[in-house]
């Protein structure tokens, strides 16, 4: 069972400094030429309480059908699944009605690894998720056009965009976050997953 350590304290509605924590969780992605480093942060918007966090390759693939590319938004589902004790499948008879999820990047619709797609998980979630705030469109460096937000919008989810973070999400600024290389989310490479 994962457990996290305690969130910061963060007001209603400051999508920015929501943002900002799923930037935190980003960062602590391990680094690589094919992958994007996305943090998540998955929130009870009523209660206005952090129900998980996750980041990209964050948890191991010693789950049935997980080979260990875990995606950010796939890791925040994967602890709430955890702490109720059920199979993520049946993650959306918990989460609370008004659940959102703030994603450094949008959530992929695609996996070239043929793993579910996040978009796909949001889906699966009956309605859970009310809303996906992301913080860039994922850039079409490994499957072209992501059209997760046309899916997510026509399956009843609004996304969001939360400006004013573009640059630092795609910057990473590793040296101050003890990573080697210049770009988590580089621009050439072959797999999001």
């Amino acid at each position: 069972m994962t457990t996290e350590a305690s969130h910061p304290t963060i007001a209603s509605g400051d999508h920015k400094a929501y943002m900002e924590y799923a930037l935190e969780k980003a960062r602590l992605s391990p680094p690589a030429p094919t992958k994007f480093c996305v943090g998540a942060v998955l929130v009870d918007a009523d209660k206005n309480e952090i129900l998980s966090t996750g980041y990209s390759m964050e948890l191991p693939g010693d789950r049935p059908g997980d080979p260990g590319n875990t995606h950010a938004e796939q890791c925040c589902f994967i602890k709430v699944a955890e702490k109720h004790n059920i199979p993520e499948d049946r993650l959306g008879e918990v989460l609370p009605k008004n659940t959102v999820l703030y994603t450094t990047m949008e959530p992929c619709n695609e996996r070239l690894s043929g793993n579910r797609t996040c978009v796909d998980r949001i889906l699966s979630l009956k309605g859970a998720v009310k809303v996906v705030y992301v913080g860039i469109k994922e850039p079409e460096t490994f499957i072209g056009q992501n059209m997760s937000k046309k899916k997510l919008e026509d399956g009843g989810v609004i996304v969001e965009h939360v400006e004013g973070m573009e640059q630092q999400i795609l910057e990473q600024e590793p040296e101050q976050a003890g990573l080697s290389q210049c770009l988590c989310r580089p621009l050439t490479g072959i797999d999001r997953d």
